[in-house]
């Protein structure tokens, strides 16, 4: 009996690393590209911290809550009230805090109310959604 000894061949698969730089290649432009989107700000600017804000609304504004009564300072007031004993740049500008609940029709209502009674110009004081 004779045993043949087979040889193994080995084959020389070459392993696909030029697509692999490719693809890292494309990412590093595309991350290059990316990051020069947004314009940097300038050096010397110091950006606000908010940590500490409790989000209450300005003891100056009007609040408008999600039934449609306004209240200033805690005590519910009508939109002739306020303009009446409101000083001339309280009137100029005026902040209105709509609750989120509060309907379109009820803040443009309080709003005309407001512009009849006497105000100016009205700010809406929202938050601001962070990304």
């Amino acid at each position: 009996m004779t045993s043949r000894l087979r040889k193994h061949q080995t084959s020389s698969r070459r392993e696909p690393t030029i697509a692999l730089i490719n693809i890292v290649f494309l990412m590093l432009i595309f991350f290059l590209i990316a990051g020069t989107l947004a314009a940097p700000l300038e050096g010397d600017i110091k950006l606000v911290d908010t940590a500490g804000l409790d989000g209450a609304a300005p003891p100056d504004a009007l609040v408008l809550n999600a039934s449609g009564q306004l209240s200033f300072r805690a005590e519910t007031i009508t939109p002739e009230a306020y303009i009446a004993q409101a000083s001339d740049s309280e009137r100029a500008t005026l902040r209105l805090v709509p609750d989120r609940a509060v309907s379109a029709a009820i803040l443009v209502e309080t709003a005309s109310a407001l512009k009849a009674a006497g105000a100016g110009s009205i700010l809406l004081v929202t938050e601001k959604a962070m990304p």
